[in-house]
């Protein structure tokens, strides 16, 4: 069967190609020595004597060693070929077993590191990725769809109600206000969603600019401030007066604003969340701690994808959106989020590349 399709394949048919030229040269060549040959000869010895005997050694020397070079070049291509048909016929036999039963197939490899093995490798690590995404895409439609169904259950539910009770003003202005906030609270998420998508883009470059860090940082405590005081929550700024980069002004904000906001909520009541601004190595950092129970290690490779939640149940407020925009920014800026334990606590770190200071 691998034989046959080897026969058919172009890439034998390029072989012989090949090998044909290859043996019109070397044809040539041996031409070339063959009547050359002769011609020393006969210029040599002249007429005198029987060359017979000698052409006749020279032309079977010839022809053996052409018949010769014909079956170990129709070899080589036979055993080049089937080679390569072989190892494309393992990565069609594994795209037809994904197509028909999933994702998790996976080229073979052979150990023997050559570019077939490389090939192999880098379309492994590709279906990874593929099933990876394809994973991450069903989690959120996942929570999409609980987080979606609260709200809207909520809704039909009040309206159901309406519509078998008798007309009230007030439980009418109530009930609209309340379905007004539910439907708010759904809006609100996808354009949460769409706006993560248009920063992952990177539509939203030409807003870039000169800002101070610094002075951002400043405006998010200001406006969180009160926050912080009606949970006891001690909001304080450090670091440089001034942290020059390039970026977005407004995702920046709100970048901060949701790592305070985490902070304040999820932090320790009566407890510290402090903001460090900084200039380092050229770059820039921003630092957001709290003590409050932190992160466990385990999940801090999960909190930045859309929808995730350390609370599987679902039924705190919110939707998981947060530290994906902030990814998504810090992405868009080339700078890099970590997450470290405060001890206790958790420390979101944000650190600015060169290119991005000023």
């Amino acid at each position: 069967m691998l034989l046959a399709k080897t026969l058919r394949s172009s890439t034998f048919r390029l072989a012989l190609f090949a090998i044909a030229v290859f043996g019109l040269i070397v044809a040539a060549i041996m031409a070339y020595v063959y009547f050359g040959t002769i011609a020393y000869v006969a210029s040599r010895v002249g007429d005198a004597g029987d060359h017979s005997g000698f052409t006749a050694m020279i032309e079977l020397a010839m022809i053996a060693a052409a018949v010769l070079l014909a079956v170990l070049a129709g070899l080589a291509a036979v055993l080049v070929t089937r080679r390569t048909v072989g190892r494309i016929e393992e990565i069609n036999a594994t795209s037809r077993a994904i197509m028909l039963s999933g994702l998790d197939r996976r080229i073979p490899l052979r150990g023997s590191h050559d570019e077939w093995d490389r090939v192999a490798e880098n379309l492994n690590q590709m279906l990874d990725r593929i099933e990876r995404l394809m994973g991450e895409v069903k989690q959120v439609s996942d929570n999409v769809a609980h987080d979606l169904r609260t709200p809207l259950t909520r809704m039909r539910g009040r309206l159901e109600k309406a519509y078998h009770t008798p007309r009230n003003s007030e439980a009418d202005a109530a009930l609209i206000g309340d379905t007004i906030a539910d439907l708010d609270a759904v809006l609100g998420m996808f354009a949460s969603i769409t706006r993560i998508s248009e920063i992952e883009t990177r539509a939203r470059r030409s807003a870039f600019r000169r800002l101070d860090l610094a002075e951002i940082a400043g405006e998010v405590v200001e406006l969180y401030d009160a926050a912080a005081e009606q949970v006891a929550t001690r909001l304080s700024i450090s670091g440089d007066r001034e942290v020059a980069i390039t970026g977005d002004r407004d995702l920046l904000f709100d970048a901060v604003a949701n790592l305070v906001d985490n902070a304040i909520k999820h932090g320790c009541q009566g407890g510290q969340v402090t903001v460090s601004c900084r200039s380092a190595d050229g770059g820039a950092v921003i630092a957001i701690a709290d003590d409050g129970p932190g992160i466990p290690a385990e999940e801090r490779d999960h909190v930045f994808k859309r929808f995730y939640r350390l609370e599987q149940s679902r039924y705190t407020p919110g939707n998981g959106l947060g530290l994906s925009l902030v990814a998504a920014v810090a992405g868009l800026h080339g700078a890099e989020v970590a997450l470290h334990d405060n001890a206790p606590g958790l420390t979101v770190r944000l650190s600015f590349p060169k290119t991005s200071a000023v």
